[in-house]
């Protein structure tokens, strides 16, 4: 038998005619459209963690958990999730300066580490753990690690940089490398 190509509008829009009937069409456009994105996001995963909702198997009470993938699109426990600490970055005519809100980080829970052309910021804040999680009505704060690498735009004198806290702001203070200075070296005979 004789089969006709379909049209333009067929393919298109996934229609059929009436003497395909006999045909059996597993998928529509749209379906092979929609495997074709999830092949493509399986063979290729995210870089970033990626937060998909899984429902509780529990019906009484179906309250929506995130299920976190990593890069190996494995469960990973969201106790263990590390966040990004926000910050401001800006510079004076000498320095750059770097502030970050640490409200309710310990002292001794807050590591710095600098190069010249880097500053990585490490601490972890504790969570109020007399309140179980049901209490709650809005859980909005990120409570547990946090770290954050800047890269700066000019390089800094590391042994001359310090660090304050303030009502919960640290501050960082770099002193930028003056490339324009210059020393006379005298030569000395041995």
């Amino acid at each position: 038998m004789l089969k006709e190509k379909k049209s333009f509008f067929e393919r298109l829009a996934g229609s059929i005619s009436v003497d395909d009937e006999d045909e059996q069409v597993d998928f529509t456009p749209e379906q092979e459209i929609e495997e074709e994105v999830e092949e493509v996001q399986i063979k290729h995963p995210a870089k970033r963690q990626q937060e998909q909702p899984v429902q509780s198997a529990s019906p009484a009470r179906a309250k929506p958990r995130h299920l976190t993938l990593d890069e190996d699109m494995e469960e990973v426990d969201p106790d263990m999730e590390e966040g990004e600490l926000s910050v401001d970055v800006y510079q004076t005519a000498n320095e750059i300066i770097i502030e970050a809100m640490v409200a309710g980080v310990k002292p001794e829970d807050l590591h710095l580490s600098i190069t010249r052309d880097m500053v990585t910021v490490k601490g972890r804040r504790d969570g109020n753990t007399s309140v179980t999680h049901d209490d709650y009505f809005y859980k909005e704060l990120y409570w547990g690690t946090f770290t954050r690498t800047i890269l700066l735009p000019h390089e800094v004198e590391i042994e001359e940089a310090e660090a304050v806290e303030k009502h919960g702001l640290l501050i960082i203070r770099l002193p930028k490398v003056d490339k324009a200075r210059q020393t006379k070296l005298k030569v000395k005979s041995i």
